[in-house]
């Protein structure tokens, strides 16, 4: 609900437009969470696209945990988390497994966080990345029965570190303008 919603007195009619509004703004982040998973998952011919998958993903997570919880809630992490593995054509449950941790470590840390400036956010999204980067690459290794090469993990893990500030200002625009359920 939006904050109109809390106050008493008067308070505009809840008319359909209005409500589809509040709807728009309340599954901005899942909705681009999908298509930047989509975008990412797309033949565009890129040279090592398919670390784009990861890197996005994470960041949308970490962000919209962070800053808009009720848009993320477990449910739709672990509803995320099937089309990464799908989309990404892994083994089900890595990338759910993955995304519910990092929901989580978010949801906790959100209090200390959203108080913060944005470098220790970014530190903080780095060491979390770095261990889905490490689960991932564990999981993997262990279905497989053998032990995969490192560097593509490693390279997943830069990336999503290095995407994340572009990911960020994007969303904290959206977040204060488009996205925003109070301007509803």
């Amino acid at each position: 609900m939006s904050r109109i919603d809390h106050n008493p007195g008067i308070r505009p009619r809840p008319t359909i437009g209005r409500r589809l509004d509040a709807a728009a703004r309340a599954s901005f982040p899942a909705v681009c969470t999908v298509l930047l998973m989509l975008l990412a998952a797309a033949p565009l011919g890129l040279p090592l696209q398919a670390a784009l998958l990861p890197a996005l993903t994470f960041g949308c997570v970490w962000f919209w945990s962070l800053h808009r919880p009720a848009a993320m809630p477990p449910a739709l992490v672990f509803l995320l988390g099937v089309l990464f593995d799908l989309l990404g054509y892994l083994p089900l449950g890595i990338g759910v497994l993955t995304l519910l941790i990092i929901h989580g470590i978010a949801l906790r840390a959100r209090w200390v966080l959203t108080r913060q400036g944005f470098l220790l956010v970014w530190l903080a999204f780095a060491v979390v990345a770095a261990g889905g980067a490490l689960l991932g690459w564990g999981l993997n290794s262990l279905l497989q029965f053998r032990l995969l090469p490192f560097p593509p993990a490693v390279f997943e893990f830069a990336l999503t570190v290095a995407v994340y500030p572009a990911l960020s200002v994007l969303f904290i625009r959206a977040h204060r303008s488009v996205a925003d359920p109070d301007r509803a």
